[in-house]
């Protein structure tokens, strides 16, 4: 008699309620099953069970025992799946959250990447800038900025935010660099609703930090329209790094104050705790953590 029959015989025992009900199930006999309970006991020098001709129960120790042997074979069925599932594809629907901007202008870029690994997957990706109830929308996975409370959920770090001031050269050419964050205050800036961190910049120095409260005259709730009112030389912006790299490159966008660092901000990928994961979300997030993770 192999330790996991002997588990699995144990724990059926105990959700059947009987020697004979559990007999019963597994297709032996009820003499198979107390020998595989006598077994258990043996091994561990305890009593798992208090039998009478009427009923049983389970021990201290026995209930502390159903438990580990639960979270065994829960642990080895899903191995066990994850093995099968080895040679097959992935496949089926993926239900993805992100943030508006993250997720129309970086995120989108690359799921053909994925898309192009595993065509038999099919990605439906919402894009919100609230946070949205994975569990109650059905969602697989969602990429969320700045901290996490914790909610009991999986939360996988990516590479964080690195946030830039910056303006179209047309601007610059017109009203002048500014030097120091001061400076901002004689400045148009364009402000993001939403999130006070981009409408109440801070910066750090190795002395101190400061703190630039800004009151410009556009204020809008999408990083795509903000970018491209800064992009027509409206004013001065504060976005994240990875949302402006093309821009940054080609010069269309100059960065401005880098010696003036702002906070970076946190991304993480966030996800359910499941044993019995599918194989295609198993594989997006490893596509995800190789290609953004730290």
């Amino acid at each position: 008699m192999d330790q996991i029959t002997s588990m699995e015989t144990f724990v059926t025992v105990v959700q059947s309620g009987s020697y004979a009900s559990a007999a019963d199930i597994l297709g032996i006999s009820s003499t198979m099953v107390a020998k595989h309970i006598n077994r258990l006991e043996s091994n561990l020098e305890i009593k798992l069970l208090n039998r009478t001709t009427r009923k049983q129960s389970l021990t201290e120790p026995g209930t502390m025992y159903y438990h580990h042997c639960i979270e065994i074979l829960e642990k080895m069925q899903a191995k066990v799946s994850e093995i099968r599932e080895f040679n097959s594809k992935p496949s089926g629907t993926l239900k993805i959250t992100a943030p508006i901007t993250f997720g129309s202008e970086y995120l989108a870029n690359h799921i053909h990447e994925f898309m192009h690994m595993y065509p038999d997957v099919r990605i439906n990706l919402v894009l919100s800038d609230f946070v949205v109830d994975l569990i109650g929308g059905q969602y697989d996975l969602a990429f969320r900025i700045g901290d996490v409370a914790d909610s009991g959920m999986i939360a996988r770090p990516l590479k964080p935010y690195r946030l830039v001031v910056c303006a179209a050269p047309r601007y610059l050419a017109r009203y002048g660099e500014p030097e120091t964050p001061l400076d901002l205050e004689n400045h148009n800036c364009l402000l993001f609703n939403g999130h006070s961190i981009l409408h109440n910049w801070a910066f750090s120095t190795q002395n101190s930090n400061i703190r630039v409260e800004l009151n410009g005259n556009v204020r809008i709730n999408n990083g795509f329209a903000l970018k491209n009112a800064a992009l027509n030389g409206a004013g001065i912006m504060i976005q994240p790094e990875i949302l402006l790299e093309n821009e940054l490159q080609n010069g269309t966008l100059i960065e401005i104050l880098k010696n003036y660092p702002l906070p970076i901000r946190p991304i993480n990928l966030i996800y359910l705790r499941d044993q019995k994961m599918p194989l295609r979300l198993r594989e997006f997030i490893k596509f995800c953590m190789k290609k953004w993770g730290i």
